[in-house]
């Protein structure tokens, strides 16, 4: 929770934020009302992907990165389920 609670933070200065949470967690940046997160499939303390994937982890932060340029509260989960390693 506490990573909402900076985005709210670094937002109301007027930077925009996108938060990266694991499905797990995926129902907290509605709730805290955060502007713009990424939902993964991924184990918790993975929100990226596995070391060593960096495609995976390029694409999440890839999207992450996409809606920085949205205005409204956006929630997105990203269709790709979670893999142990590299392609």
């Amino acid at each position: 929770m506490s990573v909402g609670h900076v985005q709210r933070a670094i937002e109301s200065g007027g930077i925009p934020t996108v938060g990266v949470y694991v499905r797990s967690f995926g129902h907290l940046p509605e709730l805290m009302g955060v502007a713009r997160a990424i939902i993964t499939k991924h184990p918790m303390g993975r929100p990226l992907g596995a070391p060593g994937d960096h495609q995976r982890q390029r694409n999440v932060v890839e999207a992450a990165l996409s809606l920085l340029t949205k205005n409204e509260q956006t929630v997105t989960e990203l269709p790709e389920a979670w893999r142990s390693g590299p392609g």
